[in-house]
């Protein structure tokens, strides 16, 4: 146990200050951007509880209170009790999905009187919680497939009730798990999957009515599958040092290719892409027959990437047709190029846009942004608050907010890399996980690089749920933090 003489100078003595400067200082300059963001003309209080500004103040000073509560618990709670208070926070969730109460079309506030909140934002560390306690377990290897399919389950059950509360966005953000799984051992191969089905997406959808050359190939499908059979064969050298299969395979995908591909330019026009399944089979074929008489698994699951991928590619234009909600495929397509629709889908990001446009190199000062008084840019305080920054603090200012984050991200790394407990190592990466997907598709859907999913950006994003919800998050992780070096018997 923790000794005790000495134990509360001890906890503030380990704390890491420069990482509680950058919360204050986050805090700070988020502020000032939610009271440019909600600042009306003749307005002449901001500290009003009447004002957004005013009441943000509220949570600000809520938070930071929460924060000290949570510095003044063991650090052993948070491990003892991680599978309770993520039993609880499912319940809630689930609880939710019944709610009476729809605001913008979505189940996933709780209205207790004044107050609104939403345990998405409080199921973030409740996850984390449970998935630091199960990764830390003795014998647990990230690498055998019932450990693997339980941790997947901690984080898609939360992701699953947030679906069906219709809050897609807040669902998205535990994806950024997996990049917890990487640090913890997990093979980069499935990041790879990742990012390859992200590049079959945007490519297949973007260019499947762009036609190759004169003939009736679709550009997206020709490029599509060219990348599934390149990817393949890199990946028999990869993973099976099977050199000259690599290049019997890129020969002969690539040779048939070509020749078929000038074949339907100069003699016949034809559609190239059967001519690709067609190769694709043999690859497959071969692949297959090379496992069975080496018995050597990676060739099966090199055969089952090359299937997947094309089974991903020939699936995502119906999900995105037949499963989507409209309003979502809309704002792919206009993210895609394939729609403008600036009245509509594309009209947030348009007018986000102009106003960051708008501020220039130096901003135009506290207050004085243009776009952001005049109410141009819906959801300016919230989803939407770094236009804000741009247009107020211009170029310099948005810069530096973003040095901001950065620092931070480098600390938690700092910080979750000296943990001596793999608790504390997996608790520390899943924050860091959150703060750095919560920052990249914000900043990203502001800019118009991103989609549109409506998730906050961290202590700058007007609103109680969001910042209470990342309080917890980092406070927790530095009370554990504080308390690696205590002596315990």
């Amino acid at each position: 146990m923790v000794q005790e003489s000495g134990k509360q100078k001890g906890v503030f003595r380990s704390l890491d200050w420069w990482t509680i400067g950058i919360y204050i200082a986050l805090l700070t300059f988020g502020w000032i951007s939610v009271c440019g963001a909600s600042y009306t003309y003749g307005e002449t209080d901001i500290f009003s509880l009447d004002t957004r500004s005013g009441m943000q103040i509220v949570w600000i000073g809520t938070s930071i209170c929460l924060g000290f509560v949570l510095l003044m618990l063991d650090d052993r709670y948070y491990n003892t009790f991680a599978y309770v208070i993520y039993a609880v926070l499912l319940l809630l969730l689930f609880a939710t999905i019944f709610n009476p109460h729809q605001i913008k079309g979505s189940r996933s506030w709780l209205v207790l009187g004044p107050l609104r909140l939403q345990p998405a934002e409080f199921a973030k560390f409740a996850t984390a919680l449970a998935l630091a306690k199960f990764m830390s377990v003795y014998g647990y290897n990230i690498h055998r497939w019932r450990d693997f399919a339980i941790t997947l389950g901690i984080i898609l059950v939360p992701m699953l009730f947030i679906v069906l509360q219709k809050e897609t966005g807040s669902a998205l953000v535990y994806l950024a798990f997996f990049l917890v799984f990487y640090r913890e051992g997990m093979t980069g191969s499935v990041l790879f999957m990742g990012v390859a089905a992200v590049i079959y997406f945007v490519v297949g959808i973007r260019f499947e009515n762009v036609l190759l050359w004169d003939t009736p190939t679709s550009v997206g499908r020709f490029v599509v599958l060219l990348l599934v059979q390149v990817f393949t064969s890199i990946m028999v050298f990869t993973y099976c040092r099977d050199r000259r299969l690599m290049l019997h395979m890129l020969f002969f995908c690539l040779g048939m290719t070509l020749l078929f591909l000038l074949f339907s330019e100069y003699v016949i026009p034809f559609d190239v892409v059967w001519v690709q399944l067609s190769v694709s089979a043999v690859v497959i074929l071969v692949l297959l027959w090379r496992a069975l008489a080496t018995r050597v698994r990676n060739y099966f699951f090199i055969m089952a990437f090359a299937i997947g991928s094309m089974a991903f590619f020939y699936s995502a234009d119906y999900v995105l047709n037949n499963v989507l909600e409209p309003h979502q495929r809309v704002r792919i397509n206009v993210l895609l190029g394939l729609e403008e629709d600036l009245a509509g889908a594309g009209y947030n990001v348009h007018q986000s846009e102009i106003a960051i446009s708008s501020g220039g190199l130096e901003g135009k000062g506290f207050l004085n942004g243009t776009q952001t008084k005049l109410k141009f840019v819906p959801e300016q305080d919230t989803d939407f608050i770094f236009c804000t920054v741009g247009e107020e603090e211009g170029f310099l200012g948005s810069a530096g907010v973003l040095l901001l984050f950065l620092a931070l991200v480098l600390r938690l790394i700092h910080l979750a890399e000296r943990q001596p407990f793999r608790f504390g190592r997996v608790y520390g990466y899943s924050v860091l996980s959150i703060f750095l997907f919560h920052v990249f598709i914000n900043v990203g859907m502001v800019l118009g690089l991103t989609p549109v999913i409506g998730i906050p950006l961290p202590f700058f994003s007007y609103g109680g749920s969001s910042l209470w919800g990342f309080t917890l998050l980092f406070f927790i992780f530095l009370r554990i933090d504080a308390g690696r070096e205590m002596k315990r018997n």
